[in-house]
């Protein structure tokens, strides 16, 4: 059964991390991938229900990750 709309996913994005790592700015990864800042913003901060296959390999182009360092289980 999915979560309620007031449960977590489950699942932590390391945008944010990722971001600093490569010292690049969210604006910068949102003009490069085509993504606006408020969608990104949403994915960042663990409020995403849903990401587009095609947005999240773009992501990690731009970022040279793979998914699973980009995704990550939440841990409780």
């Amino acid at each position: 059964m999915p979560p309620a709309d007031d449960e977590a996913t489950g699942v932590h994005c390391r945008l944010d991390e990722l971001l600093a790592e490569r010292g690049m700015s969210l604006t910068e990864l949102s003009k490069r991938v085509g993504v606006s800042i408020v969608n990104l913003s949403v994915l960042k901060n663990d409020r995403a229900k849903a990401i587009r296959f095609s947005t999240l390999t773009a992501i990690c182009e731009v970022l040279d990750c793979e998914i699973g360092e980009l995704l990550v289980r939440a841990r409780p």
